[in-house]
């Protein structure tokens, strides 16, 4: 995969969007964790580059709290989806949407359609605290 050729196509989605804000999840998957970070951070660089206001959301090799942190760390993105099932408790999702808050890193709290009405009340509840910039309203998926 060329970061350029995709930054590029990605770029030119832009206009397609007349204005309004465009994030484009997961728009490769490299097969590793590495991999991922490096190719998502060579595509956010190079939409910098061309003044490009679409922003990348990390998704795949994106799982656990200590994968949130490399993704933020590496800037590797404009968001990460932080799956709420993926992070096993209550207290690792406020922790990363407050570590992605606190690094400049627009969190996403993301959540599964196997969620019940005390789940989804719940991650309400939690976003409300944490405060990410988008939640997944569950359950229903919609937002």
């Amino acid at each position: 995969m060329d970061p350029l050729r995709c930054a590029q196509y990605i770029a030119s989605l832009e206009k397609e969007a007349q204005g309004l804000p465009l994030y484009i999840e997961g728009p490769v998957d490299a097969g590793n964790k590495p991999d991922q970070i490096r190719l998502l951070t060579a595509i956010t660089k190079e939409l910098t580059r061309l003044g490009s206001g679409v922003k990348i959301v990390a998704d795949e090799w994106c799982n656990t709290y200590q994968d949130i942190v490399d993704f933020t760390d590496a800037a590797s993105c404009h968001m990460v989806q932080i799956k709420t099932p993926d992070l096993g408790s209550i207290h690792n999702i406020v922790d990363a949407v407050l570590y992605c808050n606190s690094h400049s890193m627009e969190a996403y709290q993301g959540g599964t359609c196997n969620e019940t009405d005390v789940s989804a009340r719940t991650c309400v509840h939690v976003a409300l605290a944490a405060r990410p910039m988008r939640m997944l309203v569950k359950p229903g998926m919609g937002f």
